[in-house]
């Protein structure tokens, strides 16, 4: 460990156990829980870091506990600004040409500072108004020196973690390889580009443009907007806007990003959306999603499942896409889904609580052992912080009852499968259909062998024995022609004994006698009144 590396060490250690988190690092302190305030506190104290790691935890609540994922979620990005003298510095090693020869005109003094960046007014050479973002000087290089530290503490403190259901090295991995790429001011630059042809054609969104030529991994030279911030209320009315249609756009227009395009902003907080000239401007593309076809599909079949309460769809949802950390007990996990949906659905749409429904959500699977990708949980953050801005625009409208009749009016939102996704699907399933009669004999095998267990729910035992013996003949029965047919499909399979044009006699046979055994089996509970 370097002189740096083990100085920033003990610090951090020094911090956490100033607000109360010591065992983390030392066995012989006896455990407690530390209030939500304190871990708060304890990443201000650290810096600029800490405070972006506290910012990202706060939108995972698979990784902490709600009380303390509130608390995090008043982090405020706020820090001193950098000298002048610093960001002309940073100009210079980015482009090789002083700042001042660039524009007309440079505000010193920046409109904000946070802990990567700070951004300034500026006019270009031709006139337009522009803003530039320019990265602090070597907060790269700070904070993959915190990021280190902290692994190293929390593989120092691996016990501790023993039955978490969240690995905390993964996740800070995961987390830092998220801000690396905010790091990266290229990419920003090119999700802005990205998110304004997509939205090119929608009348009420807006996007500014980006000055390429002015643009690097540390420096963002974009149009300036002046306009609005949504949720300034007083500012709105007075200048005749329609909060109601503002909020339903807004719905639509994510509702859009997700289901059509499958990129979406992944942070339209207040602060990242203004208002101009009846237009909603999206600003701040650090943080967008990208959805593949198929989980744009499950986001759908959710909500649908949602909605018509079909509590065994929405689990197949979550059991398709996520990853299974351990053992899944449906049925546990059906019963907590059938408690949530009480609690939440037992009313009209205009009374749910989407926000703190997608939370105990996000909960239930991670308590079952489900890991959903993390471009969900993005989905269901961005969609917990639109509804937010919606509620303090019009609290009566709410996203479930704009997004229903979307999904139902837009019956092709997802784009057809490309040529690619056809091929694969296609040996996916041939690959599935070849492997069927391989699990028809297995299952038969159970079956036969006895290992199959048969659940069996008794009601009506005052019903005469004899009623039961032919309910228990016609199950045997039943069971005898279900082996048959499974026979059946293997000879066909295997494609053994004589042949009519290439396919099996006895397999043919096999099926023939089964249906003919089958129809009396359905004419005979028929006749006895049975169903």
């Amino acid at each position: 460990m370097s002189k740096n590396s083990n100085d920033r060490f003990k610090e951090i250690v020094k911090v956490f156990f100033k607000y109360g988190f010591g065992y983390l690092v030392d066995s012989k302190i006896k455990k407690r829980t530390p209030s939500p305030e304190n871990l708060k506190k304890a990443f201000e104290e650290l810096g600029p870091t800490f405070i972006k790691l506290g910012q990202i935890i706060s939108t995972r609540t698979d990784l902490l506990p709600e009380e303390y994922v509130s608390e995090l979620k008043k982090l405020q990005d706020e820090a001193l600004p950098e000298s002048f003298e610093s960001i002309e510095k940073v100009f210079f090693e980015e482009f090789g040409v002083s700042l001042k020869n660039q524009f007309k005109f440079f505000d010193e003094a920046p409109m904000a500072s946070a802990s990567i960046s700070q951004v300034h007014k500026a006019t270009l050479l031709d006139g337009r108004n522009v803003i530039v973002k320019v990265q602090r000087p070597h907060i790269k290089e700070k904070m993959a020196l915190d990021v280190s530290v902290l692994a190293k503490i929390l593989k120092l403190t691996k016990n501790k973690f023993a039955n978490s259901f969240i690995n905390p090295v993964e996740a800070l991995n995961e987390i830092w390889i998220s801000t690396q790429k905010e790091l990266d001011f290229t990419i920003e630059m090119e999700n802005t580009i990205k998110f304004k042809e997509l939205n090119k054609d929608v009348a009420f969104i807006y996007v500014p443009y980006v000055v390429k030529s002015m643009s690097s991994e540390k420096i963002l030279t974009l149009e300036r907007i002046d306009g609005i911030k949504v949720d300034n209320i007083n500012s709105l009315q007075e200048n005749y806007y329609d909060l109601s249609d503002i909020s339903r756009k807004l719905a639509l227009g994510f509702l859009k990003q997700v289901f059509n395009d499958g990129f979406f902003h992944g942070d339209p907080h207040p602060g990242n959306i203004l208002i101009k000239d009846n237009k909603i401007c999206f600003i701040d593309f650090g943080i967008v999603g990208n959805l593949s076809i198929p989980l744009r599909e499950a986001l759908n079949d959710a909500l649908i499942s949602i909605v018509l309460k079909d509590i065994n769809k929405l689990i197949s949802v979550f059991l398709s896409i996520g990853i299974r950390k351990g053992y899944v007990d449906r049925n546990a996990l059906y019963e907590d889904i059938e408690y949530l949906f009480f609690n939440y659905l037992n009313t009209s749409l205009a009374h749910i609580n989407i926000s703190l429904m997608l939370n105990d959500i996000i909960q239930l699977t991670a308590k079952h052992n489900i890991q959903l990708p993390k471009e969900l949980t993005l989905v269901m953050k961005s969609l917990v912080i639109l509804e937010g801005v919606m509620t303090h625009l019009s609290p009566e409208i709410k996203i479930l009852d704009i997004a229903i009749p979307y999904v139902k009016e837009n019956s092709e939102l997802i784009p057809k499968l490309s040529h690619d996704d056809i091929v694969i699907k296609t040996y996916t399933f041939l690959n599935s259909l070849y492997k069927t009669p391989e699990k028809i004999v297995e299952v038969s095998d159970n079956i036969l062998s006895g290992r199959t267990k048969l659940q069996l729910e008794h009601k009506n035992l005052e019903r005469p024995l004899i009623q039961v013996n032919k309910m228990v003949n016609r199950l045997v029965f039943g069971l005898v022609i279900s082996a048959m047919i499974i026979s059946s499909a293997w000879l066909i399979s295997s494609n053994t004994g004589p042949k009519i044009n290439g396919v099996s006699f006895m397999g043919i046979a096999g099926f023939l006698m089964s249906g003919v055994l089958a129809l009396w089996l359905l004419i005979s509970i028929i006749r006895s009144g049975m169903t």
